[in-house]
């Protein structure tokens, strides 16, 4: 019986995600598995990868073989990596402490190149959202300005516009006055 590491897709329409199991070749995707390893979610930036890292080192050195996009998930969570030190230290290359020094070099550059990826994309989007506010508040000074022009220019308007009925009111006034002056 062929067991194969696979991705079982979950969730709806367009937004899907993946559990990650052990099942054998002959099953369809998402039907009857062995165990179930881990969960994918690709949906976050960076994607979501819960992985039983020990259950999946065990499967693959059973002789399970991951799919593709199986192998990526294992290779970027350094199962295939842990595998591939374990072999070298069956073969003699190495000792078991140099294996587990070589990998925990390696896991702590993988975390950091994770961690400067997710603090890049806070700091953009830090970044875009301060951008917003400047062109908010520029486009809300100009509306503002917009507002005081106008205003004062129907103010100067109505200023105008009383002053003839103002003239004409004291014209009128001085003309009735004199009459009555005689």
């Amino acid at each position: 019986m062929p067991v194969k590491i696979r991705l079982a897709r979950h969730g709806r329409k367009r937004n899907a995600f993946y559990h990650i199991v052990v099942a054998d070749s002959r099953s369809p995707r998402d039907g009857k598995y062995i165990e179930r390893i881990g969960s994918y979610n690709p949906n976050t930036n960076p994607a979501t990868i819960d992985l039983n890292f020990d259950k999946a080192l065990t499967w693959l050195t059973d002789g399970a073989q991951p799919t593709d996009t199986a192998r990526a998930i294992l290779s970027y969570r350094g199962v295939m990596m842990k595998k591939h030190l374990l072999d070298g230290v069956k073969k003699g290359a190495f000792d078991e402490a140099e294996a587990e020094k070589r990998f925990q070099a390696w896991l702590t550059d993988k975390e950091a190149k994770v961690q400067s990826k997710v603090d890049g994309l806070a700091g953009k989007a830090a970044d875009e959202a301060k951008e917003q506010l400047e062109r908010e508040a520029k486009i809300n000074s100009e509306r503002a300005e917009a507002i005081a022009k106008k205003k004062s220019e129907l103010a100067a308007e109505a200023e105008a516009a009383n002053a003839p009925a103002v003239e004409e009111a004291s014209e009128g006034e001085a003309a009735a006055e004199e009459p009555a002056a005689e």
